[in-house]
C-alpha cells in the first residue's frame, strides 16, 4: 500500500510539474507590456527564458531595480555600438541628409546721427527725420508748472508792467532814489498818436528787414514732429542799417533823439498794450492750430498760465517766425538804439563822450534768450529789455555822474569770460575732434555727447553765466553808490540766471543720468567758483 501511494504521489507531482512548465512557456510566448526604456537587461532575459524559475511571485520592484542597475553597468562599447547604429540610420535617411543653410551674419547697425557726427564738419549732412503721425506727435498735457502756477502767472502779468513804470518813475532828473513815485492822472502822459506811430513803425520796419533775401538761412533744432524749421539770420544787418540811418539823420540835423527820448514813458506804455494784444493773438492762434505745434511747457489747459508761458512753441505767419523775430530784433536793437541816443544827446550837450555812457552804448547788444513764447517773452522782449535795462543810461544822462576810462576794466574781464567760455563750447559742439581742443577732458554720456570738465567748463558749470553777471554788474558800477536803483539790472539778472541754472541742471540730470552725476562730482560749483 505504501508503495502504491508513493507511486501515486510521484505521478501527481510529475503531472503538476509538467503543467507548471507548460504555463511558463505560454507566458513566454505572450507579448510583454511596453516599457519606458527599449533596452532590456541581460539578467532579466535569462530569468524569463529559464524554465527553472524557483518562484513566480518574484517582486517586480526587485526586477526593475535589477534592470536599472544593469542599464547603469552597460559598457562603453555597447554605447558606442548604439550610437553608431543611430548614426547609420540618420545617414541612411534621405530627409535628414539635407543641411540647413548657414545664417547670414547680421551687420552691425550704426546710428545715422552718430555716423554723421563722426565725419568732419564740412562733410556732415543734415539728417531729415521721418514725420510722425498726427496721433503720435500730439503734445501731452503739461503737469509740472513754474512761477507759482496759474496764481503766480496772474500776479506776474500784472506785476511785470508795474515794475517797469515804478522803477522808471523813481528815477527822474531831480531825484533817483527809492521812493513812492507820483504818477500823472492825465491819459495823454501815457498815450499819444506820435508815440504809437514811432513804436509800431519801429516794429514793422525791423519786420521788413528780417524777411529780405539777405543773410544765411540755417535750420533749427529737430522738433518733436521731426521737422526742422528754417531761419534767415540777418539780425546784424538790421543793426548796421539802423545805426547807419541814425547816423545819417544825426548828420543831417534831424532831431531823432529829441523826438524819442521825451516820449520814453509813452513808448513804454504803447509797448505794454501792444504786448498784451500780441500775446492774446498768439494764444488764440495756438488754440485754433494743430496740437502738434503746442509748447510742452505751456499746455496745462489753464488759460492764464498758458497765456503767460506761451501756448505755441514756434508761432509763424507763413515763413515769418514771430518768436525768432521778437527775441532778437525789436527789444535788443531797440535797447542799443536808446542807449545810442542818450550818448549822442550827451555829446551834443557837453561836447564829449562820457566813458560811462560810451560803455553802456557799446556792449548792450548781448542778452539772454528766454524760453517759451507767451506774454512773459513778448513783454520781456518788447518792453522789459529796452525800457528797463537802459535805467543806468538814463541815470548817467540825467544826473550827470561820470567816472574815468579805467572803469571799463570790469566789463572787459566779464566779456572775456563770457566770450571765451561760449566760444569754447561752440567749437567743441561743432567738432569734438578738433586738435585745438584735444587737451580738454570730457565725460562720455549714453546719448553720444560728451561733457566738458576742463578749461572754462572745469572752472564752474556755467562760466558763461558768470561772465554775464560780471558784465551786468560792470554796467551799473559807473553809476556809483549814491542810489541802489541802477543796480536793479545785475540783481535781477543774477536771480534769473540762478533760476535758469537750476532748471538746466534738472533737465541735464534727466537726460544724462549717471554721467551728469559724475560731472557734478567733478565740477562742484554752479556759477561762482568757491562760492556757489
Amino acid at each position: 500500500m505504501e508503495t502504491v501511494n508513493e507511486n501515486n504521489f510521484q505521478s501527481e507531482y510529475r503531472e503538476k510539474k509538467s503543467l507548471e512548465t507548460e504555463n511558463n512557456k505560454e507566458k513566454l510566448k505572450m507579448p510583454s507590456p511596453k516599457k519606458r526604456s527599449t533596452s532590456k537587461s541581460p539578467s532579466r532575459r535569462s530569468n524569463l527564458k529559464s524554465p527553472r524559475s524557483r518562484s513566480r511571485s518574484r517582486s517586480r520592484s526587485r526586477s526593475v531595480s535589477r534592470s536599472r542597475r544593469s542599464r547603469r553597468s552597460v559598457s562603453p562599447e555597447k554605447k558606442t555600438v548604439t550610437t553608431e547604429k543611430r548614426t547609420t540610420r540618420s545617414s541612411a535617411s534621405p530627409s535628414r541628409t539635407k543641411q540647413t543653410p548657414e545664417r547670414a551674419a547680421t551687420p552691425t547697425r550704426k546710428s545715422a546721427r552718430l555716423e554723421n557726427k563722426s565725419l568732419e564738419p564740412e562733410k556732415r549732412k543734415i539728417i531729415e527725420f521721418p514725420k510722425m503721425d498726427e496721433d503720435t506727435k500730439k503734445v501731452a498735457r503739461t503737469k509740472k508748472t513754474e512761477f507759482g502756477g496759474p496764481i503766480g502767472a496772474f500776479f506776474m502779468i500784472l506785476g511785470l508792467p508795474a515794475v517797469v513804470f515804478v522803477l522808471n518813475g523813481m528815477c527822474t532828473k531831480t531825484n533817483c532814489k527809492p521812493r513812492i513815485p507820483k504818477f500823472s492822472t492825465n491819459l495823454r502822459d501815457y498815450f499819444d498818436i506820435e508815440a504809437t506811430q514811432i513804436y509800431l513803425g519801429w516794429f514793422f520796419y525791423l519786420a521788413v528787414l528780417s524777411v529780405l533775401p539777405v543773410g544765411q538761412v540755417v535750420q533749427g533744432q529737430t522738433l518733436r514732429s521731426g521737422r526742422r524749421l528754417k531761419y534767415r539770420c540777418n539780425g546784424f544787418l538790421s543793426l548796421v542799417v539802423s545805426v547807419a540811418l541814425y547816423a545819417v539823420a544825426h548828420y543831417m540835423k534831424i532831431p531823432v533823439a529829441d523826438k524819442v527820448l521825451p516820449k520814453f514813458t509813452q513808448l513804454a506804455a504803447t509797448g505794454t498794450v501792444f504786448s498784451f494784444v500780441l500775446s492774446l493773438f498768439l494764444y488764440i492762434k495756438a488754440r485754433q492750430g494743430p496740437s502738434s505745434q503746442l509748447a510742452p511747457g505751456g499746455n496745462t489747459g489753464n488759460i492764464v498760465y498758458d497765456f503767460f508761458i506761451g501756448h505755441e512753441l514756434n508761432p509763424r505767419i507763413g515763413s515769418f517766425d514771430l518768436k525768432f523775430f521778437c527775441e532778437l530784433r525789436p527789444g535788443l536793437i531797440g535797447w542799443f538804439m536808446l542807449n545810442l541816443m542818450y550818448v549822442t544827446k550827451a555829446y551834443s550837450i557837453n561836447g564829449q563822450l562820457p566813458p560811462a555812457l560810451t560803455m553802456e552804448a557799446i556792449l548792450t547788444t548781448m542778452d539772454i534768450l528766454y524760453d517759451g513764447f507767451g506774454f512773459m517773452l513778448v513783454f520781456g522782449d518788447l518792453v522789459w529789455v529796452p525800457f528797463l535795462y537802459c535805467l543806468q543810461t538814463r541815470f548817467l544822462f540825467e544826473q550827470g555822474f561820470n567816472l574815468p576810462w579805467y572803469c571799463l576794466l570790469p566789463i572787459v574781464i566779464g566779456y572775456y569770460i563770457f566770450r571765451g567760455s561760449n566760444s569754447q563750447k561752440n567749437e567743441f559742439r561743432k567738432n569734438p575732434y578738433n586738435p585745438a581742443l584735444a587737451h580738454l577732458e570730457t565725460i562720455p554720456t549714453s546719448t553720444g555727447k560728451k561733457l566738458l570738465v576742463s578749461g572754462w567748463w572745469g572752472l564752474c558749470r556755467k562760466p558763461n553765466y558768470l561772465g554775464d553777471i560780471l558784465m551786468a554788474l560792470a554796467w551799473s558800477l559807473p553809476c556809483g553808490t549814491s542810489t541802489p536803483l541802477p543796480y536793479f539790472y545785475p540783481l535781477y539778472f543774477t536771480i534769473l540766471l540762478v533760476h535758469r541754472e537750476r532748471r538746466d541742471d534738472e533737465h541735464c540730470h534727466k537726460k544724462y543720468k549717471a554721467s551728469w552725476e559724475r560731472y557734478c562730482e567733478r565740477v562742484k560749483y554752479r556759477i561762482f567758483p568757491k562760492v556757489y
